[in-house]
This record gives C-alpha cells, sequence and structure tokens, in this order.
C-alpha cells in the first residue's frame, strides 16, 4: 500500500495522543507526538530562565537547543539537549509555557520542517493543532477531536496523578482554558477545524469507541482491511 498521512487535530485533553498511538500499533505506522516537541521547547525557555513568550529571546535560544525524538521499546522518548525529558515535559508549568512558545513564528517553523521531513518518508499519524491545516495541509485523512473542558481536566488531572504529578483538578482546569483560548486565537497556524475533516466529540467515549469511530471513518481500504485484522499498512 502508498504511505499516507493521518492528521488528528484539537484542544488538550480531547484524546488525540492516546487515539493517535492507538492507530500507530493498529496500522503498523509512526506515531509522532508533536505536543511533546513544543514542550520540549517550552522546557528549554524554562530553565533558561527566557520567556516562552518573548520571540526576541526565544529565537536565538532556539539555535542553541537540540531536540530528538527517539522510539526506545515501542514509544517515543523526547531528548532536550542530550537529556531524556519525557516525564518532566508533561509537568502543568510546561503545559503553559508550549502553549507560549508554540505562538511564536521562529518556534512553528522548527518544529514543522521537523515534522514535515519525518512524515515526507512513511505512512504517519501525526496528533497536534495545527496539523491537517499547516504541518499536513495534503494529509488523505483528516480528524478533529472535541470534548468538554471539565472532562477534558479530569483526564488530565488522571495522567498527571499516575505518572506522580501532584495538582489540583481547579488548576488543570484554569491551564486547559489559558491553552484553549491560547491556541485558537493565536495569529500564526491557530487551532481550527479545516473543511473535510471528521469532527469527533469525545465527551462520553472511552478511547476504544473514538478508535472504532476513527477506523469506520478511514473506510474499508484502511480502517477495515488493515486495522481490523491487525495486518501492518506499511
Amino acid at each position: 500500500m502508498q504511505k499516507f498521512q493521518i492528521a488528528i487535530d484539537g484542544p488538550s485533553g480531547s484524546g488525540k495522543s492516546t487515539l493517535a498511538k492507538s492507530l500507530s500499533k493498529l496500522l503498523g505506522i509512526l506515531y509522532l507526538d508533536t505536543g511533546a516537541m513544543y514542550r520540549a521547547c517550552g522546557l528549554k525557555a524554562l530553565l533558561a530562565g527566557v520567556s516562552p513568550k518573548d520571540e526576541t529571546l526565544v529565537k536565538p535560544l532556539l539555535e542553541q537547543t537540540d531536540i530528538r525524538i527517539r522510539f526506545e521499546n515501542g514509544s517515543q522518548r523526547i531528548y532536550l539537549d542530550g537529556v531524556d525529558v519525557t516525564a518532566d515535559i508533561r509537568k502543568p508549568d510546561v503545559s503553559v509555557a508550549a502553549s507560549d512558545i508554540s505562538s511564536l513564528p521562529s518556534v512553528r517553523q522548527k518544529m514543522v520542517a521537523m515534522q514535515r521531513e519525518i512524515a515526507s518518508s512513511q505512512s504517519v499519524v501525526l496528533d497536534g493543532r495545527d496539523i491537517g491545516s499547516y504541518v499536513l495541509p495534503d494529509a488523505e485523512y483528516k480528524f478533529f477531536l472535541t470534548a468538554d473542558p471539565k472532562e477534558r481536566a479530569k483526564r488530565r488531572l488522571e495522567e498527571l496523578s499516575a505518572s506522580g504529578t501532584t495538582t489540583t483538578y481547579d488548576e488543570v482546569l484554569a491551564g486547559i482554558l489559558y491553552r484553549d483560548h491560547q491556541d485558537s486565537t493565536r495569529a500564526f497556524a491557530p487551532l481550527r477545524k479545516v473543511e473535510g475533516a471528521v469532527e469527533i466529540d469525545t465527551t462520553h467515549n472511552t478511547p476504544e469507541q473514538t478508535l472504532d469511530a476513527i477506523l469506520r471513518a478511514l473506510g474499508p481500504d484502511i480502517g477495515n482491511e488493515c486495522g481490523k485484522s491487525g495486518k501492518s499498512c506499511v
């Protein structure tokens, strides 16, 4: 089968990463967590004491920043300047910094160049906020996930608690709402549903139900034949 691209967009906590990981495993294609790349940029700014909103300071900082994506034991790991920061980038303060820094054109241009290069040589599933609109505008399959903010905050709190991060529901909800506003109103490549994207509200869905909905939308060539049969589409 020829290579293809699946773009999954949506706000924080809507289930994009969980869905993308499941699709990647089921279809036998590469999953690239683009949000983790922006989180690494946000973490770098925090560690350097630089405001993630200040492009004049962030741009030269990026020139001294090395972000590597490695796939180890079936999972994606993020390395910042040679250090594995996969767990650190999920902390609430980094989430806010990631939202701020991702609105800067210099940051998005650098990260998108990396993402497009990876996606150009193989079948991939990418999730983020501007995958279908900006990163992979010619992707064959585009989806937009939504969910009630309160449910998204609940999910994120459970993830953070499971990883050992101490925070409160109110703090997580405030962060969710902040990111929603930042992501949808930024001037450069904002979060939006593109024409032709299949929208799925995951508020009351289990991850399995959302996955089934996506497989049905992908159609018999991909969703049924290689997905449900467990065969690789690569």
